[in-house]
C-alpha cells in the first residue's frame, strides 16, 4: 500500500499559494483517478486510488503545514506501513519555478513540513518531490510570497507543472525512484512571466 501525501494548508486562503503545491498535485491524481478526498481519517482528507498495480492513498493532511507529521506518523501506524511505502509531495522555494526534482531518501531542505513529518517518524528514508516555487524576482518576505495567492501568469503555468509531476508520481509508484529521477530530474521547466 503506498502512501501519497501532498503538503499544504488547508483553508480557501491558501488554495493557490505556493506553499499548497503539494496539495495541488494530490488534488490533480485524484481528478486522474476519479477519486473523490472526502473521505476524512488520521487528520486528513484522503481517497484510495489503483495506480498501476498498486493502491495507494491520497493524502491531504489537514494539520497545517508544520504539523503534517502527526498525520504522516498515525497513516503509517495505522496502515502497518514503513516510510518505504511514503511519497511526500512538497513546494520547494530553492528550486527555480516548475523544476521537478525527485528524491529517494534525505533532509527536509529547511521545508518545515518535512521537517515535522522526520521528527514524527524518526526516518528520512522516504521519497519526496518537490516542486520548484522561487520566484523569478527576489521577495523581501518569503513566508508572505509562499502564504499568498500565486499570479494570475504562474496559475496558468502550473497547470503543465502540475501535468508534469502527476506523471512522476505515478512513475515513482509504478516502477520506483530511480526510473523516476532518470525521467523526470533533468527535465527544463516553464518559465514564469510577469503580469
Amino acid at each position: 500500500m503506498k502512501l501519497i501525501v501532498g503538503l499544504g494548508n488547508p483553508g480557501l486562503e491558501y488554495e493557490f499559494s505556493p506553499h499548497n503545491m503539494g496539495f495541488a498535485v494530490v488534488d490533480r491524481l485524484a481528478e486522474r483517478y476519479s477519486v473523490r478526498l472526502a473521505r476524512k481519517q488520521y487528520q486528513s482528507l484522503c481517497g484510495l486510488a489503483h495506480i498501476g498495480d498498486e493502491d495507494a492513498w491520497l493524502i491531504k493532511p489537514q494539520t497545517f503545514m508544520n504539523l503534517s507529521g502527526l498525520a504522516v506518523e498515525e497513516w503509517l501506524a495505522k496502515q502497518n506501513s514503513g516510510p518505504e511505502e511514503l511519497l511526500v509531495i512538497a513546494d520547494e522555494i530553492d528550486l527555480p519555478w516548475g523544476i521537478i526534482r525527485i528524491r529517494a531518501k534525505g533532509g527536509s531542505a529547511g521545508h518545515h513540513g518535512l521537517e515535522s513529518i522526520i521528527a514524527a517518524i524518526s526516518s528520512q528514508q522516504f521519497a519526496r518531490l518537490r516542486i520548484g516555487v522561487c520566484p523569478e524576482h527576489p521577495v523581501t518576505d518569503t513566508v508572505h510570497y509562499l502564504l499568498s495567492p500565486m499570479r494570475r501568469a504562474q496559475r496558468r503555468e502550473m497547470e503543465e507543472v502540475l501535468e508534469r509531476a502527476c506523471d512522476a508520481g505515478e512513475t515513482l509508484v509504478k516502477h520506483g525512484p530511480a526510473k523516476a529521477m532518470n525521467l523526470f530530474n533533468r527535465k527544463v521547466a516553464t518559465k514564469s512571466s510577469d503580469e
